[in-house]
Formats: structure tokens, sequence, C-alpha cells
């Protein structure tokens, strides 16, 4: 009892300082650009509904949206958009063409998740390092320097992975937490009659009053919520009590106060709603929170990476992007992960958006739209799964999904107003790297139709060579190949040239599937072919972390005995040459035939040995 309640607390931390760093530091520009766009006349009812609304718009998004309904939804334990798309796409796996539709809507909406993340660390590093603006304006020419001085040196540390640094995640959030509450306590204390807002009656009339107000400032008031994707995204790393406890106990109690507290401290000085949260403290303690909010944003950012090298690995895992460069930065934990190209590609769309847009009330006109889109997805999918997936009867399921819906579609409209004020920034990144996605997935499986077609059957070629075996050399070759059954140009090119066969052969096919995990005893699927040769498929769930020799000494059962010193692996990679009338657009087929021929890191993705040979097959046109 005691270790469970040791193990819950410890969850519980860390669920504080990975989960909620983003939503924690919400608090110091949604109130800022709700009064700051002019849009609500400042009045004491103003005041008191503009805060219920964010109370409400937490608790519903949130509390009851996610915390209630959405962590319910987890695949094998796993989280996030992409294990919300795999359980939609079994769910309907009898249903080719809905199927067809929610993969792609599913891949839409992860990558918007890049689109967000190029956001967030811009718009929080930057309104934190703001805060010396309130200590003395001659800091306001600093701001943008230092910021990506900041932004630059978090970017840079990632290839030395966070291990040694996460564990005062925890703390530090947790300090965060403790200190945005004694701010606005400390306010509330002068003006407690703010704390009537708590009425949801506050929030319905100023909606009925001012229905127009309402729905422009929805585009403000989303920013209170941006982060809540996260307590989904992370089940996996902490579980569901963990990241419940930790937002009913200590998150939302204390966002909640500052909250009233920044409303409170505008009863009294309207003239603070330049930057209500930092003026919310006194002058001796504006240096050592803006140092706390620096650190906070940092966090918060930090969680947004690493969840992106996620992302992008589970993407690779699926098949829609090819193999990239993936360094595990800890030996004890494999989700640990670093990948210098989505690293640094980050780093300079992060740098252009500080850079393009100079300020955060400018970059809260580009935040918002790639937030409500994809929280509007997760309630699509979140739907079919509840429907086909635990078969919920049809009228619950649209009442459970059907209000979420009406609310996530209410703010995703009110943001489209800032359309072309900033919203198509993050939009245009979301659009690219869909169109990347697709097109890789596209390509893959065009090229794999037409080597399927031109391919030799793999039983009957082995039989012909076998009727005249070549020479017989110790040691054992491992032929990695896409398809099953079929002959590998790798095969091919090392009988012609060296005229030689190792002594033992495995045909090995590497599988992803729609599951987070695929466990050890269903690792192999083997097929002897007679004469030291077998046909082996190795299946992966799309978090597993691919691991080609460590799955092959599984094979041990079968008497195959692999020896590292005598091993050799074989990748064969064809030549992809873009031609007209082939399937794709034109641009597609050329964007594809340049990832291809960047994609050279399946033998690091796949953990092989340094002798792994890359063979170059014949030219394929795509």
């Amino acid at each position: 009892m005691s270790s469970n309640k040791s193990s819950l607390t410890a969850l519980t931390l860390g669920a504080i300082g990975v989960v909620y760093g983003d939503i924690g530091t919400s608090v110091l520009y949604a109130i800022k650009e709700i009064f700051g766009s002019g849009h609500v006349p400042f009045t004491h009812e103003n005041v008191y509904g503009v805060l219920s609304i964010v109370f409400w718009t937490l608790t519903v998004i949130v509390s009851l949206k996610y915390v209630v309904l959405v962590l319910r939804a987890d695949n094998a334990g796993e989280g996030g958009l992409i294990a919300m798309l795999a359980l939609a796409s079994q769910a309907v796996k009898d249903k080719p063409e809905l199927r067809k539709w929610l993969l792609a809507i599913g891949i839409f909406g992860t990558s918007l998740f890049y689109g967000d993340g190029v956001i967030t660390p811009a718009i929080s590093v930057l309104s934190a390092v703001e805060g010396l603006e309130v200590v003395s304006p001659a800091f306001k020419r600093y701001v943008v320097p230092i910021t990506l001085v900041v932004l630059f040196g978090l970017f840079f540390v990632q290839k030395r992975g966070t291990g040694g640094i996460g564990k005062f995640f925890g703390p530090i959030t947790v300090l965060w937490f403790v200190s945005i509450a004694v701010l606005g306590v400390s306010h509330i204390v002068g003006h407690p009659e703010i704390l009537a807002a708590l009425s949801p009656h506050h929030a319905l009339r100023f909606m009925w009053q001012q229905p127009g107000t309402t729905f422009i400032i929805l585009g403000a008031v989303v920013l209170c919520v941006t982060g809540g994707e996260a307590l989904y995204a992370d089940l996996g790393h902490f579980g569901k009590k963990p990241i419940r406890v930790a937002w009913f106990a200590i998150v939302m109690p204390c966002l909640t106060l500052n909250y009233f507290g920044q409303g409170a401290l505008l009863l009294a000085d309207p003239e603070a709603v330049k930057n209500p949260f930092f003026n919310m403290a006194p002058d001796w303690a504006l240096l050592p929170l803006v140092g706390l909010a620096t650190m906070a944003t940092v966090i918060a950012s930090q969680a947004l990476i690493s969840g992106a090298f996620s992302v992008t690995k589970q993407a690779v895992q699926l098949g829609y992007l090819p193999r990239l460069n993936l360094h595990h930065t800890s030996v004890h934990d494999t989700g640990q992960i670093y990948l210098p190209i989505v690293n640094w590609g980050l780093f300079a769309a992060i740098v252009l958006a500080v850079v393009m847009f100079k300020s955060s009330t400018n970059l809260a006109a580009a935040y918002g739209i790639a937030v409500t889109l994809d929280m509007l997805i997760t309630t699509v999918l979140t739907f079919f799964v509840i429907r086909y997936g635990w078969k919920y009867p049809l009228w619950l399921c649209l009442l459970a999904t059907g209000f979420f819906f009406v609310v996530d579609l209410a703010f995703f409209s009110s943001n489209l107003l800032k359309l072309f004020a900033g919203g198509w920034f993050p939009l245009l990144i979301g659009g690219v790297v869909f169109a990347l996605m697709m097109t890789w997935k596209q390509g893959r499986a065009l090229m794999a139709a037409k080597q399927q077609a031109e391919s030799l059957d793999l039983d009957s070629f082995l039989e012909a060579v076998f009727l005249a075996p070549p020479l017989r050399v110790e040691g054992t070759a491992v032929f990695l190949t896409a398809d099953t059954g079929t002959v590998p140009n790798a095969l091919l090119h090392n009988l012609k040239h060296n005229k030689v066969l190792h002594r033992q052969n495995l045909f090995v096919t590497v599988r992803s599937h729609e599951v987070p995990w695929i466990a050890l005893d269903k690792r192999l699927e083997v097929e002897p072919l007679g004469h030291d040769c077998w046909q082996v498929v190795i299946h992966y769930g799309f978090k597993d972390d691919p691991d080609v020799p460590k799955a092959l000494r599984l094979m041990r059962a079968q008497g195959c005995e692999l020896e590292p010193m005598t091993t050799s692996y074989f990748l064969s990679r064809d030549l992809v040459v873009p031609t007209l009338g082939s399937g794709m657009a034109p641009w597609r087929e050329k964007i594809f035939a340049q990832m291809h021929h960047n994609a050279g890191a399946a033998a690091e993705f796949l953990n092989l040995p340094s002798n792994a040979v890359i063979e170059l097959g014949s030219k394929i046109e795509i």
C-alpha cells in the first residue's frame, strides 16, 4: 500500500511537470489577450462574465471532455491522436471507405500538431521574457534576442537527452503552480466578491447580452486550454489516475485562483490590463517571477519537443514518413529519443515565428486555429471509437460527443477570424507536413505495387537455385525486404557478383501495426523454406522500438543461431525516378523521389549493425 501511494505521488509529480506545463503557462497571456483585444468594454459585469467563461471553458473542455471522456479511450494504455486514430480505424475496419476518410482526417490532425508545436514555444517563452518590460520599458528591445537565445539553448541540448534535467521538471512546475496560486490569492483577498464569477449565470448573461462579442473573444478564451491535448497524449507515460489527480488536486485550482486574481486586479486597477499577470507581482518579486516563468515555459516547450519526436517516430512506424536518423539519448528509457531533422526544423520555424510576429500579442493572433481543429478532430474520432469500437447506443454517442462537437466548433469558428492575422501560419506548416505524409504513403504504395508486379517468387527461385547450388560460405545473411514471398534485389546482386550463398539465409520483412505494442511471443512469424533458409516477419507496434538483431535472436528456437561477427545484413533500395501519369500529381512524384533519395537512415532506425550493406537495385518509375 505504501509503495502504491509513493508511486502515485511520483507519477502525479511527473504529470504536473510534463503534461501540464503548456496549459499552466497560459496564465501569462490568456486574460491579457481577451481584454487587450479591445472588443470587451471594461466594466465590472464584463470582468465577471469573462472570468466565468474562462472557468467554465476549463471545466467543459479539460475536466469533462479530456479528463472524464477522452482519457477512457486508451489504446493498450497509450494515448494521443495517433492512438485514437488507430482505435477509430480498427473500429470501422469493415467500412473501408469510411476508414480511408478517418485515416486522412487523423493524419491531418497529427500534422497540425507540428503547427501547434511551432507557435507554443514561441508564444510561451516570448510572453515570459516580456515580463522584463514590466520591470522597465528599457528592456523592450532585448525581449526578442533573449527569447531566441533561450530557445536556441533549449534546442541545442536536445541531443544530450532530457534524463539529467527531467527530474527537476516536476518540482519546478509545482513551484510555478504554487506561485501563481499565491499571486492570485493575494489579490482575491482584496476583492473576494470576484469569486462569484464561479457561477455559470455570469457567463450565460454575458453571452446572452453580447453574442457577437462572445463569438469574437472565444478566439482568445481558447488560449486558457491550449495544452489540453497533452492530457491524452501523455496517457502512456503516467496513466489515467495520476493525470486526473494532478488536474483536480493542483492544476485546476491553481489556474482558477490565478485567473480570478487577475480579474480582482483589473477591478482595482484597469490600467494593469497591459500585462495583468506580471502586474500582480510586487516590485521585489518581478525579476524572480520572470526567471521562474521562463523556466516554466522552457519546460512546457521541452514537453512539446519530446512529443514531436515521439509523434514523428510513430508516423514513421505507420508508414507515413521515411526512416529518419533516430538517436536514443538514454540507455534506460527507450522513449527518450532525438531526431535531428525534426529538432532543427522546429527550431527554424520557431525562429521565423518569433522574428515575424515579434510579440506574444501578435502570436496570439496565430494561435488557436490548429489547437481547436485538433480538438474538433479528436471529438470526431472519439465518436467512432465509442460507437463502433465500444458498441454504445447511437443516442448516447451523439449526446456524449455532440455537445463537445458544438463547443469545439464554436471555438474553431471564432479562431477562423484570425486566419489572415496570422492563423494561416500554423495551418501552412500543418498542410505541408500533411502533404509530405500522404505523398510518402501513396508513393510507397505505388512503388510496392510495381515491385510486386515485377518481382520473382521466392519459393520458385530457391527451388531453381538449389538444383545446382552455388558455393555456400559460413555465416548468416539477413535480407530485408518490403514484401514476403519475393526475391530481394540484394540476393540477386550477391549471387551475380559474389557467386556464393551464405550457410543460413533469412528473408526478413518488418511490419508495423495500428496498436502501440506487440508482445514478444508475437514478435516473430517464421516459415522454414528449406536448405537453412527462413521467411521471417517481425511485427512491431507504433510505440515499439524496431531492433532487428534483437528480434532475430528469438530465431534460436528454430535452430538458427546468429553470431554477430558472421552475420551480414543486406538492405535492398531502389532508385526512384518520377514520371508522368504514374498515379500521382507531378509535383508529388518529385517530392516523393526526393524524400526517397534522402531517406538513407533505415539501418540506424532498425538498429542494424555497422556491417549492414545497402544494395541499390533497379530504377522504379513513380
